[in-house]
């Protein structure tokens, strides 16, 4: 296994730091500060949530999606001084230089509240010469091999993946799973970085982003915000069928998953963005039809469909690769990725329904769905009670009692927006 020196191979050797303590960094809510640069800005506002907490050597960003609830860590290794300030502002501070570029380092220091760490000697110092991480390359499956918990490794360790990155990933998650040690991974690319936070689903602890480009900065803070996402429970609202009528012909949309659902959950579909109906999957058995637990039959091409980040698309705009909310009963959301979409005519049924509570405005809420015995509206859940999950929309009528989420009504491509708007 090749140890790094600087940014270079030093040998075939292993460098096991003296020791693994280090100041924690300190992280600020808000702090201004002001800088001269050569591109001309006066001032930058570094803003550092609270969310992100202080944690070893901060820059710690909590992520969730199904067990991927660890903490991930992420460090920087740049020479932009805009990529150091468009981290900082997401809450990642720490930053790896190497040992030549100790006079950027202070540089950033003294307009930032940054951790500047050095590469050296196989190893990864703070500003006090103490050894926080091992830094190693792998390049083969005997180096892998090696790459155990029980090596004497520090209780960090960065790892530089030259050949494959997916199985080797997954490889370092299963040996290290259940230790103390955070094992980092270099990466050159958010893309990169996603596929070494979601090796085995558990991923490994941290990243270490190597990159020059801004975009890269803000496309895994995306990432992480689209992970977190998952953690919030959606409020859904109970609302009454007031209508239920054939509509007629009409091309709907079946979107077909990668994922499995559960019985309960679905996609959220609505003709108004204001209100989006909780439409359940086909994974119910049916004497008639094999159930498809990864097949939503959704509505028209012209409905809503919630996706992540507070957005909607039409159907019709989804497509293979295109990431989706599943959402449950109880409000549990996790996200989905198309796998495919089928577009075909079918008979439809207009279903239309009211909040009980809303007696004065009596806001209407509405969807068009396929009118066939597999699709389904969810039902409030009564806790422990035994009840049906969902209703065919066959079976529809006037009184039941389904699931909506509601929501902002004026959207513009896809984003909730402030104005007046009327749909009918």
């Amino acid at each position: 296994m090749a140890v790094l020196h600087s940014a270079c191979v030093a040998g075939i050797r292993c460098f096991t730091p003296t020791t693994d303590t280090w100041n924690t960094c300190g992280l600020i809510s808000s702090h201004k500060h002001s800088m001269e640069a050569s591109n001309g800005i006066k001032e930058i506002q570094l803003a550092q949530k609270s969310s992100s907490a202080s944690i070893g050597l901060g820059s710690s960003t909590p992520s969730s999606s199904g067990t991927y609830g660890k903490s991930k860590r992420v460090w920087v290794w740049t020479e932009s001084k805009q990529v150091m300030t468009a981290s900082v502002e997401r809450g990642w501070n720490t930053f790896i230089f190497s040992s030549r570029s100790r006079e950027l380092a202070d540089e950033w220091s003294s307009i930032a509240l940054i951790h500047p760490l050095f590469i050296q000697e196989g190893a990864i110092f703070d500003g006090e010469n103490r050894s926080v991480a091992t830094i190693l390359e792998v390049s083969n499956p005997q180096e892998l091999e090696q790459l155990q918990p029980d090596k004497g490794l520090g209780e960090n360790v960065v790892v530089d993946l030259l050949d494959w990155q997916v199985i080797p990933a997954e490889n370092i998650v299963a040996a290290f799973q259940g230790s103390e040690k955070t094992v980092f991974a270099i990466s050159k690319t958010p893309l990169e970085a996603q596929v070494f936070f979601e090796a085995l689903e558990q991923g490994l602890g941290g990243v270490v982003l190597k990159v020059e480009d801004v975009k890269a900065i803000l496309d895994l803070k995306d990432y992480f915000d689209r992970r977190d996402e998952v953690s919030n429970i959606l409020s859904l609202t109970k609302a009454t069928v007031t209508s239920v009528q054939v509509a007629g012909m009409g091309d709907r949309v079946c979107v077909d998953l990668c994922s499995l659902m559960r019985p309960g959950e679905g996609l959220l579909v609505g003709s108004f963005a204001r209100g989006l109906f909780l439409v359940h999957s086909e994974c119910l058995e049916s004497n008639y039809i094999a159930s498809r637990p990864f097949r939503v039959n959704a509505g028209p091409v012209h409905a809503y469909v919630a996706v992540p980040g507070g957005k909607t698309c039409y159907l019709s705009e989804l497509k293979s690769g295109k990431e989706v909310i599943l959402v449950d009963q109880k409000g549990h959301q996790r996200t989905a990725i198309v796998g495919r979409v089928k577009i075909e005519t079918r008979p439809l049924i207009l279903v239309e329904a009211k909040l009980q509570r809303d007696s004065v405005n009596q806001t209407l809420y509405s969807i068009l769905v396929q009118n066939a015995e597999t699709v389904a509206l969810v039902c409030p859940s009564k806790g422990i009670e035994v009840q049906k999950t969902a209703i065919p929309v066959t079976s529809l009528k006037v009184g039941d009692e389904i699931l909506v989420r509601l929501q902002g009504g004026a959207r513009h491509t896809g984003i909730e927006i402030q104005e007046f708007i009327v749909e009918k």
